[in-house]
């Protein structure tokens, strides 16, 4: 409603209070307009104080097991009976419990679309559940089953990066479940605490009046992750406001500067002896840099490390340093890794540089940062051209779209054949690249049946012979798990020329190459060891560890041939992309730029989408997730410049 109407606001106030739908839509509108503050339509119960965020519920260790041997868990009776009357399986029993609690059958009897909390339900299968049991009374707009749709809308928005919605999307969505009235569904779940509501001024917005508020955004959001990014956001401040350079005892940084082995890594470490906080960009070479930072830091007296997102990126950063001074961030956050914990809880060290924050979510980066001491110096390096984070946020993308600290651009490009093309699909232009060692090499084919013939040649005859390059050093990556040259199958191809064998432990023998995915997002990468009562036993980059057996099933796939995703964050000598002809609609900038940049020495890209693939670099990026950091980050900018 306009400003400049306020005769109308009693007689439309009134309309609104009848009509819940009307009164949402009132409400998103006056907050985005400025009139009145989100607070005024809606309340959002006061958070309690945060816990170290490594221990949130449901937290995953970033590039860890997470849990790789599940912990049995004691159903009660009840719950499988409750289930068999609802016509649901009873394997879904431990699941239940494991999201539900011990009163599961008690929580279920009262609310049967609380199902939909436990992982893998869908809402056509709750909405089943619900009508055996509720009868007559089970209706599409039963405000518990608005509730527990809201609150899975969310929660698969999370697990596509989001850290919050619009509430026009969340009732979009809504609608589309067969909710009677989405608008009244959304404002019941706000009111009933399901989701928070946060309002922040927009970008660029024009500029209020004297006597009106700034325009602003309305989002929604789970608890979860809203105390996350506000945490990471006061965190960043925290560092930054306790920072001093007098503070390092008059150590020589323009002389770790001047000693520098590139001007890439002269100019991060110059920048990191005058912030807190850094944001350093490039690709796999300019590792190189901030490697050359902790070396210096550690050479001037400084308690320093640097934290990769995978054991494999670990790898490849312990080529550069000591090798107590290169750690995983899921090592570093549990202790396992790293230079330890003070009395205080927090991390001794005096400068950490995180690298692969392309690949950091918000729970993740709040972990790190409320660990760090007052005063320390915090270096976020990444590829912002990558595929983003498993987890919700996009923490590298907002804290450079929110501006205000360093910005060290590496012009450290990556080598050879394989370099020269990955940063030209890095600005959208898919070039022919001399390779006269044949370093890519461009495969055509007409169907999925050829791409994965040829997938399977190039494994295991070409590239080995080419290159020497061992089979076992060269991984397949493509579009996605299903599809006649999906994972699947390209894996039971490669399984029947590599490891033949009956499967005989759930499907896999010795020896089985293997992604375990323990959580949605987490690949860990390993090798089939052995197999006993309790379950499976992989051998993975950091060790051999167990999978239960009532988990290998569902988090345990054969892995020579992986998903971009899952590619993320790992490299190998010799990377073959597969792109059949229905790939062109699964394929964007991010993901070919990730892909391809998997070879270290050589990529062969098996071809199938003829022009799909130039335009598929050609289009700008996809739009980028929905979350709050950047906002908050940039009021917290906003009322620095404004306090005296």
């Amino acid at each position: 409603m306009p400003a400049d109407e306020p005769a109308d606001e009693p007689a439309a106030a009134a309309a609104a209070a009848k009509d819940p739908a009307a009164e949402l839509r009132a409400a998103v509108q006056a907050v985005e307009s400025g009139e009145r503050p989100a607070a005024s339509f809606f309340t959002r119960p006061a958070p309690p104080p945060p816990g170290p965020a490594a221990t949130r519920p449901g937290a995953v260790r970033p590039g860890g097991p997470a849990a790789g041997a599940a912990r049995p868990v004691d159903v009660p009776a009840a719950v499988p009976e409750l289930l068999a009357r609802g016509g649901a399986p009873d394997a879904l029993a431990p699941r239940v419990v494991a999201a539900l609690g011990e009163g599961a059958a008690e929580e279920l009897a009262a609310d049967p679309w609380r199902l939909l909390a436990v992982d893998g339900v869908r809402p056509e299968q709750a909405d089943g559940f619900a009508r055996a049991l509720l009868g007559p009374e089970c209706t599409p707009g039963d405000e518990r089953r608005t509730r527990a749709l809201t609150a899975w809308l969310m929660e698969r928005a999370a697990a596509a990066g989001h850290t919050a919605l619009e509430p026009a999307s969340v009732a979009k969505s809504l609608a589309e479940h067969a909710v009677p009235d989405p608008d009244a569904a959304v404002r019941d779940a706000i009111e009933a605490g399901t989701v928070l509501v946060f309002q922040h001024p927009l970008p660029g917005g024009p500029a209020a009046g004297e006597d009106e508020a700034p325009p602003v955004s309305v989002l929604l959001g789970l608890e979860r992750y809203a105390l996350a990014e506000e945490s990471l956001a006061d965190g960043l401040s925290r560092l930054r406001g306790t920072f001093g350079p007098a503070a390092d005892g008059g150590q020589d940084w323009a002389g770790a500067a001047a000693a520098a082995p590139s001007p890439s890594a002269a100019e991060l470490i110059g920048a990191a002896a005058r912030s807190a906080l850094v944001v350093h960009t490039g690709g796999e070479a300019a590792r190189a840099e901030p490697a050359a930072l902790v070396t210096a830091a550690r050479a001037l007296g400084l308690r320093a490390c640097a934290a990769a997102h995978t054991e494999d990126g670990r790898r490849r950063l312990a080529a550069l340093l000591p090798a107590d001074a290169a750690v995983t961030v899921g090592g570093l956050l549990d202790g396992a890794e790293g230079p330890g914990r003070d009395e205080d809880g927090l991390f001794a060290v005096d400068l950490l540089a995180v690298l692969d924050c392309d690949r950091l979510g918000a729970e993740a980066a709040a972990a790190l940062v409320e660990s760090l001491p007052d005063g320390a110096r915090l270096v976020l390096s990444g590829d912002p051209q990558l595929l983003g984070a498993a987890d919700p946020g996009q923490v590298l993308a907002d804290v450079l779209a929110a501006g205000g600290v360093p910005h060290v651009r590496s012009r450290t490009p990556d080598p050879g054949p394989v370099g020269e093309l990955v940063s030209g699909i890095g600005v959208g232009e898919l070039h022919q690249v001399a390779a006269p060692d044949k370093e890519v090499v461009i495969v055509p084919v007409r169907d999925a049946g050829e791409a994965v013939h040829r997938t399977a040649q190039l494994v295991t005859e070409s590239v080995p012979r080419a290159f020497g390059v061992p089979a076992a050093d060269v991984r397949v990556i493509t579009p996605g798990h299903g599809g006649a040259a999906g994972t699947r199958a390209l894996n039971a191809a490669l399984k029947e020329r590599l490891n033949p064998g009956p499967g005989t432990f759930g499907g896999f023998d010795p020896g089985d190459r293997v992604a375990h995915s323990p959580a949605p997002g987490h690949t860990r990468l390993a090798t089939v060891a052995d197999a006993d009562g309790e379950g499976l036993w992989l051998d993975g980059a950091d060790g051999r560890f167990r999978v239960a057996k009532e988990r290998v099933a569902d988090t345990v796939r054969h892995g020579w041939a992986l998903t971009a995703h899952q590619a993320a964050g790992s490299r190998w000598p010799a990377a073959v992309v597969v792109l059949p002809g229905d790939a062109s609609a699964a394929i964007d900038r991010a993901w070919v730029y990730t892909a391809f940049s998997r070879g270290e020495r050589h990529l062969s890209v098996v071809q199938g989408t003829g022009p799909g693939l130039a335009r598929a670099v050609a289009e700008p990026p996809a739009h980028p997730r929905t979350t709050r950091l950047r906002a908050l980050l940039s009021e917290q900018a906003a009322s620095a410049a404004q306090a005296p």
